[in-house]
């Protein structure tokens, strides 16, 4: 299990909910544990109260998570990160003065002695690490964090024993290691996450990236683990767009210039594909992350041969970096349990109930599947010939088409626990009626909203389902009417002319010198010409897609921007006609020629029969965009379903 961060608490009462969380995942198999950042002294915090292993006095509480985990099975080490100039306080650090463009505080520049504290800081937290019976430490050399901003000329403009040429600045990670080594001996394990690409101008190229790998071996790493990109590269590396094993060439070039294990990582979510990494020779291990937040079992299942039952991490990024990225636990929006294991725990249910389902859109489906998982006997309706609702129009996006393993997910669980599927059939009450169900749950979720606007009507203007489905192929110039997530996703599919799922596309779209030693690893972007000329319209002033992922929106509108799609914002749709969309800007009259409008402004929510089931006198249940269709996503809807199942 690779290293995230989960805001979960180190200390206090509150670590028995990290002690579980990472129990879990080493019941499910997992042969090693690599916890979330630990800061070796205050000034290397992420954030004010961000964890920090400094003291004798907290090393009772690591020791309850480690017995936790070693009682589970699995040897556990601690990471230790210093945040550098990405530490959100005001004590942040870092080699230079030179503030990150993703954080408002510009770092102390540290002095020599300064350094040599620091490293000092590292030794004594592995120590206290050692102390608190972890199995070793995994140094946080990655992600553009303290080390990395050591070793990249970007960040490093020291002329002293610690900057200038290559092995100065690469030497405060190897004395790191060097000492940690020397202190603590040859039985306490050293890993090192490497930045294996930068991804960033200025960055370390790649025979500088194998010098130091080939350094930390020679001072004493046991293992390095793979990090890939800054966290303010301007190039995705774990979002759904980026296509899986996109990374596997960087730890192949590790692996070939070392005798140390190498472990890979980034984009590898199915046991297929880290058995072919491993294989190959391209990796001595594979480090998963987010597949273990979506699937804790992952790993026992991978060795049973029940792949198809495992919970697919979609890479969305909703649940786990947007929550980290404001300020909340993470979790998972294919498992809403992940960091709450302590407050949801599935019993068997107390009573068997008949329960209806009407819709297998997530909210129907995360309700049938967890609800079967109880015990409960139930039948499962959808109005179309398909599973799969507003997420099978998602596995269309180009990019998207993770999100189809999602539902091929769901289906494999349904069928395996005896989920009754009654498909291109629509629930009403007169089936109610008939069959008896102890209670009904209605999943229908939404239909598009047609907003008010003379020449609506137009044989032209589409709804987001007649272009997601196919069933409509536009013209040349295309305006949405919209700028929310799924405009952003309709300009998506009107737009991408290539294959987003081969890597070497990727790698072009996006600038990545995957055959080079350019620094950084980044090379100028050459994407693909867009298919259509699109225009997105935004009736509310400011942003465009405010409402987008925190950690995905940028790559969006970046994606879009390249294409040459034109977002106009603050504008009042006037009419249509012959001569196309007619809009005003600031008050100015304005004609868009298009060939096709499409609406993407909204939905509203799907309840048929609702109070004809109401007055049959048992329990009637809302969840999904069928409750609330403000603001409804994957997460919610699979969230609501979860909660629901557990409490019948």
């Amino acid at each position: 299990m690779g290293s995230m961060h989960t805001r979960l608490v180190f200390e206090g009462e509150a670590a028995g909910a990290l002690a579980e969380f990472y129990a879990e995942r080493a019941r499910g198999g997992a042969a090693l544990i690599i916890t979330g950042g630990i800061a070796p002294n205050p000034e290397g915090r992420m954030e004010p109260d961000a964890a920090v292993l400094d003291r004798e006095s907290a090393i009772a509480d690591h020791a309850r998570i480690v017995a936790a985990v070693h009682h589970a099975g699995s040897p556990i080490v601690m990471q230790i990160l210093h945040a550098g100039r990405y530490a959100k306080h005001a004590d942040a650090v870092g080699p230079s003065a030179a503030r990150a463009p993703i954080n408002r505080f510009t770092p102390h520049r540290l002095s020599a002695d300064d350094v040599e504290r620091t490293v000092e800081d590292y030794v004594r937290c592995a120590a206290l690490a050692h102390e608190a019976g972890y199995d070793g430490v995994d140094v946080m050399g990655s992600e553009g964090y303290l080390i990395n901003q050591f070793t990249a000329p970007r960040t490093n403009d020291r002329r002293d024993d610690w900057g200038g040429s290559a092995e100065k600045r690469t030497r405060f990670a190897v004395e790191i290691v060097r000492r940690i080594r020397a202190r603590l001996g040859p039985d306490f394990a050293i890993l090192y996450r490497i930045s294996a690409l930068d991804l960033v101008e200025n960055g370390a190229g790649a025979d500088e990236t194998v010098a130091l790998a080939q350094a930390l071996e020679a001072a004493g790493a046991d293992a390095l683990t793979t990090g890939i990109g800054w966290h303010e590269s301007r190039v995705p590396t774990i979002a759904y767009m980026v296509p899986r094993g996109a990374w596997r060439f960087a730890a192949a070039r590790l692996k070939r210039a070392l005798a140390i294990p190498v472990a890979a990582s980034n984009r590898i979510n199915t046991p297929e594909l880290a058995e072919e990494l491993l294989a190959r020779g391209e990796a001595d291990l594979v480090a998963l992350a987010r597949p273990l937040l979506a699937d804790p079992e992952f790993l026992r299942k991978a060795a049973a041969g029940r792949s198809a039952g495992i919970a697919p991490c979609i890479a969305c990024n909703q649940a786990c970096l947007d929550y980290i990225f404001t300020d909340r636990v993470a979790t998972c929006l294919v498992n809403p349990r992940a960091g709450r294991e302590t407050e949801y725990r599935a019993q068997p249910a107390r009573r068997r109930e008949r329960i209806a389902v009407a819709g297998s859109g997530p909210a129907g489906l995360a309700f049938a599947v967890t609800a079967a998982s109880r015990g409960h006997a139930v039948t499962l309706f959808e109005a179309q010939a398909s599973s799969g609702g507003q997420m099978r129009l998602a596995c269309r996006i180009p990019g998207k088409e993770e999100f189809a393993s999602l539902l091929s997910y769901y289906e494999f669980e349904a069928q395996r626990l005896g989920v009754e599927l009654r498909m291109a059939t629509a629930f009403d009450a007169t089936i109610a009626r008939a069959e008896c169900f102890d209670r009904i749950v209605i999943a229908t979720g939404v239909a598009p909203r047609k907003p008010r606007v003379a020449g609506i009507e137009r044989a032209n203007v589409r709804s987001y389902t007649e272009i997601l489905t196919g069933a409509v192929d536009p013209g040349r110039r295309v305006a949405i009417i919209g700028a929310g997530a799924i405009a952003f996703d309709t300009a998506e599919y009107l737009t991408a002319s290539a294959s987003t799922g081969d890597p070497d596309t990727f790698y072009r779209e996006w600038g990545v010198a995957a055959n080079g030693d350019a620094p950084g690893g980044i090379v100028p972007a050459a994407p693909a010409p867009a298919a259509r000329f699109v225009s997105v319209f935004q009736r509310t002033p400011g942003r465009p897609a405010a409402r987008l992922g925190i950690s995905t929106g940028w790559i969006n509108r970046a994606a879009l921007q390249r294409r040459g799609v034109i977002i106009v914002t603050g504008c009042e749709y006037l009419h249509i006609d012959d001569a196309g969309l007619h809009i005003a800007v600031d008050g100015k009259p304005r004609t868009i020629a298009v060939d096709d409008i499409v609406v993407c402004a909204g939905q509203d929510s799907l309840r048929p029969a609702l109070s004809e089931l109401e007055a049959l006198g048992v329990p009637v249940h809302l969840i999904g965009g069928a409750r609330d269709a403000v603001a409804i996503d994957a997460r919610r809807a699979i969230e609501e379903g979860y909660r629901l199942a557990l409490t019948c």
